[in-house]
């Protein structure tokens, strides 16, 4: 990978360091402290979706920096938690961008 490929795949990975519901609220749902329906928690998913759909669909990415970004493993812990439904919409979209990215690469 390339020093401005590495750095784009940096920055993408940082900005969704920034809205990660798993990294700051999924233990406190997993032990009850926090309620999975919670708006808080919600509102932090909904933006947590929407980063990552911006940096799945990031210019310049290449097929390895796409493969790190692969949404799958941390939508299936939420999902898991009752944090999202697996058809939640903003899930659906975020695996269209996904898909849509791979097949771009792929071209």
């Amino acid at each position: 990978m390339d020093d401005s490929a590495e750095l784009l795949l940096r920055r993408a990975i940082s900005a969704l360091a920034q809205v990660d519901p798993l990294i700051t609220l999924l233990h406190q749902v997993r032990q009850g402290r926090l309620d999975p329906a919670n708006e808080g928690l919600r509102a932090v998913t909904e933006t947590w979706l929407k980063t990552y759909e911006q940096a799945v669909t990031m210019e310049r990415l290449t097929g390895l920096a796409l493969r790190r970004l692969d949404p799958s493993p941390r939508v299936a812990v939420l999902v898991e938690a009752g944090v999202l439904a697996a058809d939640h919409q903003g899930v659906r979209r975020l695996f269209a961008a996904f898909r849509r990215a791979e097949a771009t690469l792929g071209e």
